[in-house]
């Protein structure tokens, strides 16, 4: 299946160390060659660089690694595909609008016999992801149609459709609309905080090390949000299955 990698953090922030690691797997260290994408938000607006290539043999991807985007809300994805075909249009991160805001999401998963029934939010492609997509920012919309609610009250209806979802198979997904990330795990998925005091970082994909001390505040404070751990000596919270955090100012946050 795919893997996912997400950044949220309090101050604008570049992902060019994690993404380093994590386009490796994309056909060199891992088998997901059937596209990649990521989405970076910078204020309402977003940038979104998506290819069918493989990561490893992409030029966007090139671009990406030496492009230092500073964002607070990351989301990116390396497909295996299960469902449609190698595609520019099955590739995640999927983006769509809601209450004036643009919202991405991408999945890492399977599920099976899902035919989700939409009206607003239709898919563009064959892929199970984008029509949970759909379904989730429809729910959402049907829900509250005046605009974004306080997040006390989005967050049980975007849990409850999301175990709805989560039935039909494997349902570990980002979201994020530039204000509040959100991440949820069916099977397999981990996060690990950067704060003061900062330390070295070194990837498990690529002989590559960070002294992030170098380079923060003692101020900043940076949530990384990976399929599997992207680094081999620092300490990763795996998120429980079942689990929906959300993500703001670089700490993760349960309702």
């Amino acid at each position: 299946m795919c893997q996912l990698l997400g950044m949220n953090c309090n101050v604008p922030t570049d992902i060019c160390f994690s993404f380093e690691g994590f386009s490796a797997r994309g056909g060199r260290t891992d088998e997901h060659q059937d596209g990649w994408g990521i989405a970076f938000f910078e204020s309402l607006g977003c940038r979104i660089f998506l290819d069918a290539k493989p990561a490893i043999a992409s030029p966007v991807a090139n671009l990406v690694r030496r492009y230092p985007i500073h964002s607070t809300h990351v989301i990116a994805h390396i497909r295996k595909a299960t469902q449609g075909g190698i595609a520019l249009v099955n590739c995640h991160p999927f983006q769509r609008e809601l209450w004036g805001r643009y919202w991405v999401f991408a999945h890492n998963g399977n599920l099976l016999d899902f035919h989700a029934q939409t009206t607003f939010y239709q898919p563009v492609g064959q892929t199970d992801s984008e029509r949970a997509f759909c379904l989730i920012l429809e729910t959402l919309r049907q829900s509250f149609p005046t605009g974004k609610p306080p997040l006390k009250q989005l967050y049980p209806v975007l849990r409850d459709i999301t175990a709805s979802i989560a039935d039909k198979g494997i349902f570990n997904y980002l979201l994020s609309d530039g204000e509040h990330f959100f991440t949820y795990c069916s099977t397999k998925l981990c996060y690990i905080v950067r704060q003061a005091p900062f330390a070295a970082a070194h990837l498990i994909d690529e002989d590559i090390t960070v002294d992030f001390q170098k380079l923060t505040t003692p101020c900043d404070r940076v949530a990384v949000i990976a399929t599997t751990p992207l680094t081999d000596n620092e300490v990763w919270t795996q998120i429980h299955p079942g689990e929906l955090l959300v993500f703001q100012d670089g700490l993760p946050h349960q309702f």
